[in-house]
């Protein structure tokens, strides 16, 4: 049994359980077989891979072969996508890069609907930073770039505008700027350039808002005191919401957090703007599903904020 996929499986699952009868119940085998199993593959490699000891654990030979079943099964997807094209000519193949903070509610909006109705479509999403989305883009690597501040686009991209929504300052509960009982303040009500001097957790340079964080930091001519970056705004709004700090999120990310007690203050449009577009190379010839892709884009609601 050489599937490196159901290697994976098997290695999560006993990791979780600690327990060898546990998990061959979990995985529906028998508890010999994934005990030969396992120990098949150590005899094969020559090392022993998975510590016994409650709790189990990979042994650093095993987080090596770990790894490399990861990437086989990375390699092995990206196989079946590329010969898509020779296995279903007939259909036709989009490649989407996307800001994850982004993905997570422009694709569930943008995707359904739009597949429902163009079944000989399909899509194949990457999920990546701006930077990284603008270079694919304009090497030709993908199709379409779905994201947001458009004016900060490279040159030979051309964007397809729809939607915006609105920024929020994060207040957590720990924060001596709270207000209890109250879920979004009014505009005015606190002065953002002393928020801003609050511990801030930020996403890192990379990323479209922390741009636009970045000229409120000298508009207001502040140093910040940022305690944590990280790559994703979905991260640092968490962190934030748990105590860690001060954030600036979306109203796609912050409308799940509505039972929690935190303050949300808005932000003006004209202090930091987001609008959503679905960006392809210009000058590059349309296919059919494309501009079919446009379209749907241009039809929906994508306007966010909180009520």
């Amino acid at each position: 049994m050489n599937d490196p996929e159901t290697v994976l499986h098997y290695l999560d699952v006993l990791l979780k359980e600690s327990n060898f009868t546990k998990a061959a119940r979990e995985l529906y085998i028998s508890q010999p077989y994934l005990t030969q199993t396992l120990k098949r593959i150590e005899k094969k490699l020559g090392v022993q891979i998975l510590n016994r000891n409650i709790p189990f654990s990979l042994t650093e030979a095993g987080t090596k072969y770990y790894k490399y079943l990861e990437k086989s099964v990375s390699r092995k997807n990206k196989l079946e996508q590329d010969l898509l094209k020779y296995s279903h000519p007939d259909r036709e193949i989009i490649k989407i890069t996307v800001l994850e903070s982004l993905g997570t509610f422009l694709l569930p909006t943008l995707l359904p609907s739009f597949l429902k109705e163009n079944s000989n479509i399909s899509i194949q999403i990457i999920e990546c930073s701006p930077r990284r989305s603008e270079n694919l883009l304009l090497s030709e690597e993908v199709d379409c770039y779905l994201g947001q501040t458009p004016k900060s686009l490279s040159k030979g991209i051309l964007p397809y505008l729809n939607g915006s929504e609105t920024y929020y300052v994060v207040i957590p509960q720990s924060s001596p700027y709270f207000t209890p009982g109250k879920f979004i303040l009014p505009q005015d009500s606190l002065s953002l350039k002393e928020l801003l001097k609050e511990p801030l957790i930020l996403s890192t340079g990379g990323s479209a808002i922390r741009h636009q964080v970045n000229g409120l930091l000298q508009k207001y001519k502040i140093t910040p005191n940022i305690i944590l970056e990280s790559k994703s705004v979905l991260t640092a709004t968490g962190l934030s919401i748990n105590g860690l700090g001060i954030t600036i999120s979306s109203a796609s990310i912050l409308k799940r957090y509505n039972q929690v007690p935190i303050n949300l203050l808005p932000l003006e449009s004209n202090l930091i703007s987001i609008n959503y577009f679905l960006a392809v190379k210009a000058n590059r010839k349309l296919t059919p599903g494309l501009k079919k892709l446009i379209s749907h884009f241009n039809k929906l609601n994508l306007n966010e904020d909180i009520k």
